[in-house]
């Protein structure tokens, strides 16, 4: 995340650890700390060779690799900048102007420029603008910056869970709710959902944009299909048909389907909610 006395992201440093329980420490150019499964990768804005060796040293850790990346790079070429989706206006927190929501991308997947992001967002907002839906609800699964949580908050829900099993997302998410003066009906939870399965009932909306195999696990799981509405994304056209096989058409329909570059979303209701 960005703090004093950065103000954007320019050049990331990434050293790749073997290990995840690094304590805590404090640097002025630290950006975060990543954890996946038994590695720890931590983001940097400037070079710090000698401190990642005392780390090493002093806890007994090996670095994997390291590198040195434009901001652009690491997300995925993309130049981030303020855009427009379903009539509302993001923006970087780096750039001045009129905007709905302000957002401190960091180094986390949710940015609004991915094209499942960028279609969940619009989807989101359709559905929250429409009566008919009456969205009070919304459990985000994968929420990365918060960035669908922010925007169903902003527009309309009155409680919203956002799930994600990256500390370092689950502290930016915050910060970006705080940021939009929505953190009071956005309760950011951390959760590896390859472990746990969240409970769906009472959400109007549920919404993941995951990868294919995570979603295959809660589709699996029976009390997956307990909300009312569903925003499936994260896969793309070929996986299509591996997932329609694991949907209990006994319980749900099919409401809508979309597609952006080769990535797909579909729209699902619980037949019970939605008639």
């Amino acid at each position: 995340m960005l703090r004093p006395p950065y103000q954007a992201y320019d050049r990331l440093y990434v050293y790749h650890l073997d290990r995840a329980d690094i304590p805590a420490f404090a640097d002025p150019d630290l950006i975060g700390i990543w954890i996946e499964d038994d590695t720890a990768v931590l983001f940097f804005h400037r070079a710090k060779d000698q401190l990642v060796a005392e780390l090493c040293a002093r806890h007994g850790c090996t670095l994997v690799y390291q590198a040195d990346l434009d901001y652009g790079d690491w997300e995925a070429g993309q130049f981030i900048t303020s855009f427009t989706a379903g009539g509302i206006t993001v923006s970087p927190v780096w750039e001045k102007g009129q905007a709905d929501i302000r957002l401190d991308p960091s180094v986390i997947f949710g940015s609004g420029f991915h094209p499942t992001t960028r279609v969940c967002l619009e989807t989101v907002l359709s559905y929250l603008q429409s009566p008919e839906a009456a969205i009070r609800t919304m459990l985000d699964l994968g929420t990365g910056t918060g960035l669908l949580s922010i925007a169903a908050a902003r527009f309309g829900a009155e409680k919203i869970t956002a799930i994600d099993n990256n500390p370092l997302a689950c502290a930016v998410a915050r910060a970006n709710c705080r940021l939009n003066k929505v953190a009071e009906r956005v309760d950011v939870r951390e959760m590896d959902l390859r472990r746990s399965k969240p409970a769906t009932s009472g959400y109007n909306l549920v919404v993941a944009n995951l990868y294919r195999g995570l979603l295959e696990q809660l589709m699996r799981t029976p009390s997956f299909w307990e909300g009312e509405l569903y925003i499936l994304s994260g896969f793309m056209q070929s996986m299509e048909a591996e997932l329609l096989a694991e949907l209990p058409t006994e319980k749900i329909r099919f409401l809508d389907r979309k597609r952006s570059d080769k990535w797909c979303i579909w729209v699902l209701g619980n037949r019970k909610a939605t008639g």
